[in-house]
């Protein structure tokens, strides 16, 4: 679940780990975008999308979204389990601080500098120095698929990130979507290459442990098709993948396996 087409990083990797798994998507374009939200309202959100794809019987349940994950996750926990695990998503900082820095975190304004954020750089950087930089437009311009604005947007960021930044930290799940264009944006001539850190491998990985599952084991195709099935929920309704998910690889992918599609 997520607010918008962020969960699609997320849905691709628990397809390449379980190539013959079935998937719900569920998120909630009808009241896009989450961010400038208050937390109840936020909150509230979450739950509907989450019971949405709840009433499906998932095995577990991947809150693919940092806002989310950020405000509603115990609200979500409280209502789903134990009979659904339920996975939050957590900016990757500590593998990412690991090698000694310097990191930039690139977030949603909301995100960055929130005592969430400050917490985990606080918990986790360990001693390494981390830039947060705003994003503000970005995960809008990835969700309709903008090209012109993806564009703006990383240059704006990119412009805020120090130049001795070596690794990045992908705050958002949108973000994940446009990695490669990030990197390239961020990239210094004749530096080493810059290191990305996102979320959705751990975050699917942990998924499949908590569901009990392995990768390439079990069943889960769709009997009907021979193919892995693929329900897509947009504000509850079910319906194809939105036209702009087509534009990532990871849509692509996800759509040229589905026999819903």
């Amino acid at each position: 679940m997520d607010s918008g087409i962020g969960l699609l990083a997320a849905a691709a990797e628990v397809r390449r780990l379980r190539p013959d798994a079935e998937l719900v998507l569920s998120s909630d374009p009808d009241g896009l975008p989450w961010g400038p939200r208050t937390p109840e309202d936020i909150t509230r959100c979450s739950l509907t999308v989450a019971e949405a794809a709840a009433a499906h019987r998932p095995d577990a349940l991947i809150v693919a979204c940092n806002t989310a994950s950020v405000h509603a996750l115990p609200a979500l926990r409280a209502r789903l389990e134990p009979g659904i695990p339920v996975i939050g998503t957590v900016p990757a900082i500590k593998p990412a601080a690991a090698s000694g820095g310097p990191v930039a975190i690139w977030a949603t304004p909301a995100t960055t500098g929130s005592p969430y954020q400050r917490n985990l750089i606080e918990q986790f950087s360990g001693g390494a120095a981390v830039t947060e930089v705003p994003c503000p437009g970005l995960a809008d311009a990835v969700q309709y698929a903008d090209e012109r604005a993806i564009d703006e947007t990383i240059a704006a960021a990119a412009a805020l990130t120090p130049p001795e930044v070596r690794i990045v930290v992908l705050g958002c799940t949108h973000y994940e979507l446009v990695a490669e264009r990030i990197r390239a944006a961020v990239q210094q001539p004749g530096l080493p290459p810059l290191v990305l850190h996102g979320s959705a491998g751990a975050v699917a990985a942990q998924a499949l442990r908590r569901a009990g599952e392995r990768p390439g084991t079990g069943p889960g195709t769709d009997s009907a098709a021979g193919l892995p099935g693929l329900t897509v929920l947009l504000s509850g309704r079910e319906e194809q993948l939105p036209q702009a998910a087509l534009a990532y690889a990871e849509g692509r992918m996800l759509a040229a396996v589905s026999p819903a599609l």
